[in-house]
């Protein structure tokens, strides 16, 4: 499939915002993580910059953006619908808790609930886009039970990381429990090598010869191209990136995403004096392991229609 630049950092940028609301969600209610308005000033900004960000950049992949409206009323049988709906109550809830924690300061209790609510409505939000995804049968490498794991648990990373930086740019000492967002990040590198690991072995679903019925006859390919020129469908779903290439990409987004944030936050805690840059360094490198990732999740995906443009297997 053609890895689209909008997409990619919608799903990217709207995760890490995502990401950081679950894990207040959880942490806040608990006492884990400070209290005080500035870091939740800072906190939520970039959760709200980053799913903001996210859902704009979204809007470019849209033919015609005036109709997105419509997206809302096919919530009965639309992933993308559900989607939007559910990213629309999960931006009230988060801007419900900007004004009842770093404006309002209201009573802890109130606080705690809003950030449940906001939290459970961003986990679902993460989860209908992967299923966005996950859903699409002619598309075998997002139809598996993977790809909703790797969204979340890749979000809940991000998230985590962001959340050291928001800790560190206000001063924040451990503003995530020690300890906390490296499992996250070793948890998001091992669900997606899992991931990969599945989607390269399993096997084809289906061949030209199952797709026309004569397989039992021999080897079937076509006699001529559909098409003298590329089309549109062509571009679209029949992107392809080298095995190589991918293999090349892959260990790039392991070392960006996972080893140097690990590397670094081992840094901040052997050396303190280190901590502010380290912490602040940490999570804008992990997003570019991300967004390669995110590329890659898009670029090997392979679409049955390629069938019908000689591919041998989809």
């Amino acid at each position: 499939m053609h890895p689209a630049l909008s997409v990619i950092l919608f799903t990217v940028a709207s995760g890490i915002g995502y990401g950081m609301l679950m894990l207040l969600a959880v942490l806040l209610p608990a006492g884990l993580v400070p209290g005080d308005r500035l870091f939740g000033a800072v906190a939520l900004g970039l959760a709200l910059a980053g799913i903001g960000g996210g859902l704009l950049a979204s809007t470019a992949h849209l033919g015609r953006p005036e109709r997105a409206w419509r997206a809302f009323s096919q919530w009965r049988s639309s992933w993308l619908s559900r989607e939007g709906i559910l990213a629309v109550l999960s931006l009230l809830a988060i801007a419900t808790l900007v004004l009842v924690w770093p404006i309002l300061a209201a009573p802890r209790g109130c606080i705690d609930a809003t950030a449940i609510v906001a939290g459970l409505l961003s986990a679902a939000t993460v989860g209908a886009t992967a299923m966005i995804y996950r859903s699409l049968k002619p598309v075998a490498r997002w139809h598996n039970g993977w790809t909703v794991p790797c969204y979340l648990t890749i979000a809940l990373a991000s998230g985590g990381l962001w959340l050291d930086w928001a800790g560190a740019a206000t001063g924040a000492i451990d503003p995530v429990p020690r300890g906390v967002v490296p499992m996250l990040v070793l948890l998001a590198a091992l669900v997606k090598t899992l991931y990969w690991r599945h989607t390269d072995r399993a096997p084809a679903t289906t061949t030209i010869g199952t797709a026309t019925g004569l397989g039992a006859l021999g080897q079937v390919r076509p006699l001529d191209p559909p098409h003298t020129a590329e089309n549109y469908v062509m571009k679209e779903m029949g992107f392809r990136i080298a095995r190589k290439h991918a293999a090349k990409l892959r260990r790039i987004a392991g070392v960006l995403g996972v080893a140097v944030p690990l590397v670094l936050m081992v840094l901040g805690w052997l050396l303190p004096g280190l901590g502010l840059a380290t912490a602040l360094l940490a999570a804008p490198i992990a997003t570019i392991g991300a967004l390669v990732e995110r590329w890659l999740f898009f670029a090997e995906a392979k679409h049955l229609a390629m069938l019908y443009y000689r591919a041998d297997a989809a």
